[in-house]
């Protein structure tokens, strides 16, 4: 059965250098869900911050792990210096609920047009394509931009304010439970580290399943 994951990549630490990383993470993701027959589509791609929808059959198993932390240490494209940064990129995954597992009433809903920001050609950019949706009792706020229709990221918005909202409910849920404990996506947007690639040693650990590979496996997906 074929099942989706929402993946929020966002930049940390690290300036310039973390916001790279996102866009390079998210090839790795790409790269990592193709071996798994699994597709990726971007939802929306900002400057540090990117939203995509990864869905095929074992979707959340495969991505049940990458919710957190992910420590860069490595040289700069940019550094003349040749000097070792760390940098992080904050993952955050989300199985996207669906209509029946959260409902939504439409006058809590307030939507806006706007201007679509990022590449993809002049259509994009001269056509107010892009959506912002607000969930008025929650003050949550998703924007989705594409190179499709207002009607097609009306549809997206909508599945993506559902997930973070099934999410906040279930951060509430572990929070009664155990006050000292989070979940991974509560974790995951703080930045703390789940996983370090150290490019220097060619080496990737994951701190919170102990599991290790080498850096040029974790660069093609292969882990």
């Amino acid at each position: 059965m074929s099942e989706t994951v929402i993946v929020e990549l966002r930049a940390a630490e690290g300036g310039d250098d973390a916001k790279l990383l996102v866009r390079e993470q998210l090839g790795i993701y790409v790269k990592y869900a193709a071996r798994r027959s699994l597709s990726v589509e971007p939802i929306d791609v900002r400057p540090g911050f990117i939203v995509c929808r990864v869905f095929g059959h074992g979707a959340i198993a495969a991505f049940k792990d990458e919710g957190g932390g992910m420590r860069w240490q490595r040289v700069p494209p940019n550094d003349k210096r040749g000097r070792v940064h760390t940098s992080t990129v904050t993952v955050a995954v989300l199985p996207e609920p669906t209509a029946v597992q959260v409902r939504l009433d439409d006058r809590d809903l307030e939507y806006r047009t706007c201007r679509a920001s990022g590449a993809g050609g002049q259509k994009v950019n001269k056509t107010d394509s892009a959506v912002q949706l607000t969930h008025k009792p929650t003050g949550l706020m998703v924007r989705v931009e594409t190179e499709r229709s207002q009607h097609q990221n009306r549809a997206t918005a909508l599945a993506l304010l559902r997930a973070r909202l099934w999410q906040v409910e279930r951060d509430r849920e572990a929070a009664a439970r155990d006050k000292d404990r989070r979940q991974q996506v509560g974790s995951g947007m703080r930045g703390d580290k789940r996983r370090t690639i150290a490019v220097q040693r060619g080496t990737v650990v994951d701190h919170i399943t102990g599991r290790n590979w080498r850096l040029e496996d974790y660069l093609r997906g292969n882990w």
